[in-house]
């Protein structure tokens, strides 16, 4: 059914994984459809309470595809790809199951996002966890303003995002970024550990409140999205951006100008 992405359901539990192994999940436009299309079916699913999001192979996802980004024959639409990072994100914040992030290798970027946006964060101790876009001259999407804000305050999210630096696992649960630091190979385990324990809990109330706290934001959230679309595609347009792409794909350090 797709591509990039799969859904395994498994009783009262679904496994969302993220499918380009070779890439490190890099998140092409392909993907960032796919999983706004599966996000949004499921939130018409009543046979599932529990969601585990992880990523197939090395890592949970290395951010958006640079590759593609870069592509000069077939240029990533950066206004139909915000559209379905956009979708996704508020799809996933509203979905009416328990959402679990378990994390192993790399997460970073919209890769970072979408772990943010689950209700219950696993990480592994080696695990490297990034709001990276400012590397590139870009701004946080995939609502990653919304996530952080809400987990860490404003103070705090600004300072994440402009560091852009690669948090360990301790570091980021010291921040307040995740829930659950495990060892090395044992998110999924614990991820599976967590839903058994939600399922045998009165899961009806706990989906009740996610639902009422939620709803709360459903409109800042828009806000925040549209504010992030509309300043990734002026920033796709930036001599930053593309000096800290340059410098990426040159493996040198870029020489911002605030342009």
């Amino acid at each position: 059914m797709y591509e990039t992405i799969q859904l395994i359901k498994e009783g009262r539990v679904g496994h969302l994984l993220l499918n380009r192994p070779k890439s490190m999940n890099a998140m092409n436009g392909l993907m960032m459809k796919e999983l706004a299309d599966c996000f949004e079916t499921l939130l018409q699913d009543n046979t599932l309470q529990v969601l585990i999001v992880r990523g197939e192979g090395r890592a949970f996802s290395a951010g958006g595809d640079i590759k593609e980004m870069m592509d000069p024959e077939q240029p990533m639409d950066i206004d139909t790809v915000m559209k379905d990072v956009s979708r996704l994100a508020k799809a996933l914040y509203t979905l009416p199951q328990i959402t679990i992030a378990a994390i192993h290798g790399a997460s970073a970027g919209l890769g970072f996002s979408i772990a943010l946006a689950c209700d219950h964060i696993i990480a592994e101790e080696n695990s490297k966890l990034a709001m990276n876009f400012i590397g590139i001259g870009l701004v946080p999407d995939g609502g990653g303003h919304f996530f952080l804000k809400e987990r860490v305050g404003i103070p705090k999210a600004k300072q994440i995002i402009w560091a852009g630096q690669t948090l360990k696992a301790h570091d980021a649960m010291a921040k307040g970024l995740v829930d659950e630091v495990t060892a090395e190979g044992r998110a999924l385990e614990h991820a599976e550990a967590y839903a058994e324990e939600m399922l045998a809990s009165p899961l009806r109330a706990k989906l009740a409140s996610k639902h009422a706290l939620h709803q709360l934001k459903i409109e800042e959230l828009d806000k925040v999205l549209d504010m992030e679309a509309a300043a990734q595609s002026a920033m796709r347009k930036s001599k930053d951006h593309l000096e800290g792409i340059q410098a990426f794909v040159e493996k040198r350090k870029p020489e911002f100008t605030g342009k």
